[in-house]
């Protein structure tokens, strides 16, 4: 794979609207071509689209008030004429089958409307984006190192895999459910799935492995006195500010205080809002970093009741991919300074 481009915008292009520059300003310089990027490719595509939203979206209002109003009359039905409360059980269902029926182009839309965005911007980084990718067969190694639990069955949603600086990198989110048997006090057996991760998994190849394993979790309070795993040490941070957040056990005191400087603890902090997740947990093992962070749900398009071709729908995008880029590049720099000081 190649790395991340960062060509510029064509020359004798037409004015990019104010409106999308303020939009999208802010971002880093290698993303600065992408106000022309959304003018001229992103946005024409979804205003194609934008008769079709409106349309879908004055239905799915449609049955959401015809449903609550079936609803509402079979349970009113039920407790003043009927007295049958069957009635207003089944109304209940018929209302929110209704809702349902009617919100399908919307949801059928807003799945389209992804790939238009989503799909150009993976271009414009070289990157390989696949909404639903079956099995992530690379979820076994998250849980080798410790930072997702066991589970019994698993979906996987949006991978998008590239390379950037030559460190390939993947990320996808992960739903892990276990399977819970319960039997009450007349010998009758229940199973129930329990969510056991649901959240964003990040995976960094870097050509040479490291020296040795450092975890990185959130402070556990109580919970820390377990620490990180056979052999494994507590280590101090070299910012007493990230000590308060953050517990982190190594096998090698002196490289997890190379890769964990306060830049990169900071990003790691700043990756948590801008995936709007939490309960981040990290791991260097063998040549790999890989990341966690419960909740959050990226490259969603966002409401369908709103004009399509807005740039907030793109903005939020590309403040996920600069968090990520951000992630390897302070690594990388970090590794780099490691090795001038070793005499790699």
């Amino acid at each position: 794979m190649s790395d991340v481009n960062s060509s510029n915008p064509d020359k004798g292009q037409e004015p990019v609207d104010p409106k999308i520059l303020q939009a999208l300003s802010g971002l880093p310089e290698d993303f600065s071509h992408f106000p022309n990027v959304f003018q001229n490719e992103i946005r024409p595509a979804l205003l194609a689209r934008e008769d079709e939203r409106i349309a879908a979206a004055a239905r799915a209002r449609q049955s959401r008030y015809i449903g609550i109003g079936i609803a509402l009359m079979g349970i009113l039905a039920s407790l003043f004429l009927l007295r049958m409360p069957i009635v207003a059980f089944v109304a209940a269902i018929i209302g929110v089958a209704y809702w349902l029926w009617g919100v399908r182009d919307i949801r059928r839309l807003a799945g389209e409307a992804k790939a238009l965005i989503v799909q150009p911007v993976a271009r414009e980084f070289d990157l390989d984006f696949v909404a639903e990718p079956g099995t992530v067969e690379s979820i076994y190694q998250y849980h080798d190192v410790g930072i997702v639990p066991g589970w019994d069955r698993a979906k996987y949603e949006d991978l998008v895999t590239g390379s950037r600086k030559g460190i390939e990198f993947e990320l996808f989110e992960a739903h892990l459910e276990e399977r819970r048997r319960s039997t009450d006090s007349k010998g009758r057996t229940q199973t129930r799935w329990v969510t056991v991760f649901r959240g964003q998994c990040l995976r960094f190849h870097f050509p040479k492995q490291f020296y040795g394993r450092t975890l990185v979790t959130r402070d556990a309070g109580f919970f820390n006195r377990f620490g990180g795993g056979k052999g494994m040490q507590r280590a101090m941070l070299e910012d007493p500010k990230f000590e308060k957040i953050f517990e982190v056990y190594t096998t090698d005191q002196v490289e997890s205080r190379y890769l964990l400087t306060p830049d990169l603890m900071q990003k790691l902090v700043d990756m948590e809002d801008t995936f709007h997740g939490g309960r981040l947990k990290c791991c260097f093992s063998g040549g790999e970093m890989y990341i966690t962070l419960e909740g959050g749900n990226l490259f969603e398009p966002g409401s369908m009741f709103r004009p399509l071709d807005s740039a907030n729908r793109i903005r939020e995008l590309l403040n996920d991919f600069a968090a990520v880029f951000h992630i390897i590049d302070s690594v990388h720099s970090g590794r780099q300074r490691a090795a001038r000081e070793r005499g790699d």
